[in-house]
């Protein structure tokens, strides 16, 4: 059954940061899959975990987030032209009585219909995904969380590609996904969340970034025991560098053959390929002889970055 947590009428953005640490909203729910290329599991789990709001608020206002929210309710007129439906706000954070950690703030609901609607906009540059009837996977499952929480058989997924076009779809619920959906986010919750541990990272730019930005410092001469586990996967890294290697020196040779036939022509095509081999003047601060000549303007516009560089050899 699905029940309010806390009406967002006159709830501060402050308050609305601290009551999602409670549970996993459908925002969450795709990363929490895996299926979210921005955001890593990693990210939410530090999110739900930390005292602080500071993470949350700089994720909650960057630019993209700023225009999706403020051109929430065009969209939301644009979906009520196009299919005829009344929609209405939902003003309350709602959380699933047999899964209380499965929280949501949804966009609208449908008048009338057992069915919601989440309001999109999207970058023409990311139309592709749009294609047809194609939905972003992590969008998918926020509809699904939010069919989980609300007990609604279908959610509408609206979007604006801006400058482009506006299109809508019916997303009709599926049990099986929505089964796969609970375990995973109480497996989360309960083994990640409640009890502190940090999930494994997936491999995602997401991840690494993260981790960058929490664990960017290293204590100067400190060291730990290696755990035997990591034998078998440093091994599997190290053929995996040399297939790597292997290949880039494969996509070499293939480009160089095709550079040495198209020798000084620009462009070389046919009836499934254009390849261009154009010239391009770039331009750089040529920084060792602005050290040697004038080592005082160089030393005051110096910048110092801090990193960590990750390396392995063999004992």
């Amino acid at each position: 059954m699905c029940k309010i947590l806390i009406s967002t009428l006159g709830l501060s953005h402050e308050e609305w940061l601290r009551y999602r640490k409670q549970g996993i909203g459908g925002s969450d729910a795709g990363a929490v899959c895996g299926l979210n290329p921005y955001v890593s599991p990693i990210q939410v789990f530090l999110d739900k975990t930390s005292k602080e709001l500071s993470q949350e608020a700089e994720q909650d206002e960057k630019e993209a987030m700023r225009v999706g929210r403020d051109l929430e309710e065009y969209v939301a007129r644009r979906f009520t032209e196009a299919s005829r439906l009344k929609v209405r706000r939902k003003n309350a954070i709602l959380f699933q009585e047999n899964y209380p950690f499965m929280l949501a703030n949804v966009d609208r609901m449908i008048v009338g219909e057992k069915a919601g609607l989440e309001c999109k906009t999207a970058s023409p540059y990311s139309a592709d995904k749009w294609n047809g009837d194609n939905v972003p996977e992590h969008y998918l499952i926020q509809c699904h969380h939010y069919m989980a929480v609300t007990g609604t058989s279908a959610w509408y997924l609206a979007v604006l590609i801006l400058g482009k076009e506006f299109k809508y779809v019916r997303i009709e619920r599926d049990e099986e996904i929505i089964s796969y959906l609970r375990q995973i986010e109480e497996t989360f919750w309960k083994e990640h969340v409640l009890k502190n541990i940090m999930p494994n990272p997936d491999g995602s730019k997401a991840a690494e970034e993260i981790i960058k930005r929490y664990f960017s410092h290293s204590i100067p001469d400190s060291s730990i025991r290696l755990k035997e586990e990591f034998n078998e996967k440093l091994k599997r890294r190290e053929e995996l560098l040399q297939l790597m290697g292997r290949l880039s020196k494969e996509q070499s040779q293939i480009e160089q053959e095709v550079k040495l036939y198209m020798n000084e022509h620009e462009a070389a095509e046919n009836e499934d390929f254009i390849v261009t081999w154009k010239n391009y003047v770039s331009k750089k601060l040529d920084t060792a002889r602005l050290k040697k000549e004038v080592p005082e303007i160089y030393q005051k516009y110096l910048q110092t970055s801090n990193s960590r560089r990750f390396s392995v050899r063999t004992a």
